[in-house]
């Protein structure tokens, strides 16, 4: 993994925050589901990708080398990771390496479509907005206040949790 402009940063995992361009998509997914803030770009521009990381504060994370050949990242001005792994879990598993985060910063705190943070809502806020069956078995929700997505602790989300936990713990 190359990490050039990232020698001498030091990042507090709370504060880090990412770009990833649309090669390592599935990654923003599992960096949103551990709750770090994720943009997932999908554009082509590169150019418009990094005025966004500039703006923002953002890594960007690619597995496109030229994009870390640009000056402002072998200047140190801004930070990027060059990705080398095709599956998105040992993706993950190198990030969060390199980057020393946590995988269970805050679970489940950040939309997973479009990377905003979730509300909690009460079982009568989300009444009419879930299944039946959902309502009759789940005592808490979560709500996107951009796109308005509903999360609760189902089975994809009992899914996600397992292989977060064999993740931190070294499981493949």
């Amino acid at each position: 993994m190359s990490w050039r402009s990232l020698a001498g940063f030091c990042f507090l995992p709370m504060q880090i925050k990412f770009i990833a361009d649309n090669n390592v998509g599935k990654l923003a997914k599992w960096l949103r589901i551990m709750g770090y803030d994720s943009l997932f770009f999908k554009e082509k521009d590169d150019g418009k990708m990094i005025g966004i990381a500039l703006r923002e504060g953002r890594t960007i994370l690619t597995r496109d080398s030229q994009i870390m050949a640009r000056r402002l990242i072998t200047s140190g001005r801004l930070k990027a990771l060059l990705i080398k792994k095709d599956d998105p879990r040992e993706q993950l598993e190198e990030v969060v390496e390199k980057l020393n985060l946590d995988y269970h910063r805050k679970p489940f705190s950040v939309c997973l479509e479009c990377n905003q943070p979730l509300v909690p809502r009460s079982r009568e806020e989300v009444k009419e907005l879930v299944p039946p069956y959902v309502f009759e078995t789940q005592e808490q929700y979560r709500q996107c206040p951009a796109c308005q997505r509903i999360y609760w602790q189902g089975t994809h989300w009992q899914r996600m949790s397992r292989e977060l936990e064999e993740l931190a713990g070294g499981k493949r």
